[in-house]
């Protein structure tokens, strides 16, 4: 199944980052592991109640990152699927909890809430027709008739598209099926999370400057090491990229190269999944190492900062 995976963001405050992802959206902490390449900095995902591919969204908390700037070479926006008629409840969630956000407005023929985190990374809510009718995380605040269903996916800021967009066509089993304005959309049939890829082509615009509050990758699904091999393949012979070798994230294999535009992609196993190392109904309880990190434990979490929130 075709689609976007993950998506990997820098943040700050780790405490603060927890907060307003599961206490202001509602999705669920997912997996509290550490950077595997920094121990000393933990690795938060943020998803639906198992983590499925296509709903989780994972953070670098690193306290003392400089702010980051949108701009070419970087995510501009990652979006998640809402119910469409929720999008007024979430315009008044987000003045209630003072959350940085814009007016309803319409883009492809969606309604779109856009609005910011507390590092300053731009998201948005876009309204699904039928999305009500999808599994969704409803442990946290946010009542299950409006709750997120994952991702609805990602808009990369690039000076020229052409390149990019055959990446995506060839190699990651996307299709260009709109354009609107200086934007092409591109889908992943059959996905129901995390099946769009929008391009937004503007040579005008500055660098991006990777930091707090930027998308740092994504990755894209593979359903098995075969497939993930195959697209290896194909990025080195048809198109002359290459990939790294396979590394082992534990919950899915991993292989990463930088398209064309300068973001950093990911293609990403669906296997074996958030519940290899602790039950679906403990998720993101306790702390998470790989097994060649596990007998520094006591010095990791001495390192960890809190996550606690300090009102």
């Amino acid at each position: 199944m075709p689609g976007i995976h993950h998506v990997t963001a820098i943040a700050g405050n780790a405490a603060r980052n927890l907060d307003f992802y599961t206490r202001v959206l509602g999705l669920r902490l997912v997996k509290k592991t550490v950077n595997f390449d920094d121990p000393g900095t933990y690795h938060l995902y943020f998803g639906d109640e198992s983590g499925r591919p296509g709903t989780i969204l994972t953070f670098f908390p690193w306290a003392h990152a400089a702010r980051g700037r949108n701009g070419i070479g970087l995510a501009e926006t990652t979006s998640f699927r809402v119910p469409d008629k929720s999008l007024d409840y979430w315009a008044h969630r987000f003045a209630d909890k003072g959350v940085v956000h814009e007016a309803i407005a319409r883009r492809f023929g969606q309604r779109v809430l856009a609005f910011k985190d507390p590092d300053g990374m731009s998201l948005a809510l876009v309204g699904v027709a039928g999305a009500e009718n999808g599994e969704a995380w409803t442990g946290g605040e946010v009542e299950a008739d409006h709750a997120i269903r994952g991702f609805h996916g990602i808009t990369l800021l690039i000076r020229k598209a052409e390149r990019t967009a055959a990446i995506l066509t060839g190699v990651l089993g996307f299709t260009q099926v709109a354009k609107e304005g200086s934007v092409t959309r591109f889908e992943a049939a059959g996905a129901v999370h995390g099946g769009v890829v929008d391009i937004h082509e503007e040579a005008g615009q500055e660098e991006g400057r990777m930091g707090r509050g930027s998308v740092h990758h994504i990755a894209f699904r593979a359903e098995s090491d075969a497939e993930q091999a195959e697209m290896r393949l194909k990025l080195a012979e048809t198109h002359r990229l290459q990939a790294t070798e396979q590394m082992d994230r534990n919950y899915f294999r991993s292989i990463y190269f930088r398209e064309p535009g300068g973001i950093i992609f990911e293609v990403a196993t669906d296997q074996p999944g958030f519940a290899v190392d602790e039950p679906v109904e403990r998720l993101g309880q306790d702390l998470k190492l790989p097994h060649f990190l596990e007998g520094r434990r006591t010095q990791i979490e001495a390192r960890l900062p809190s996550l606690e929130v300090v009102s």
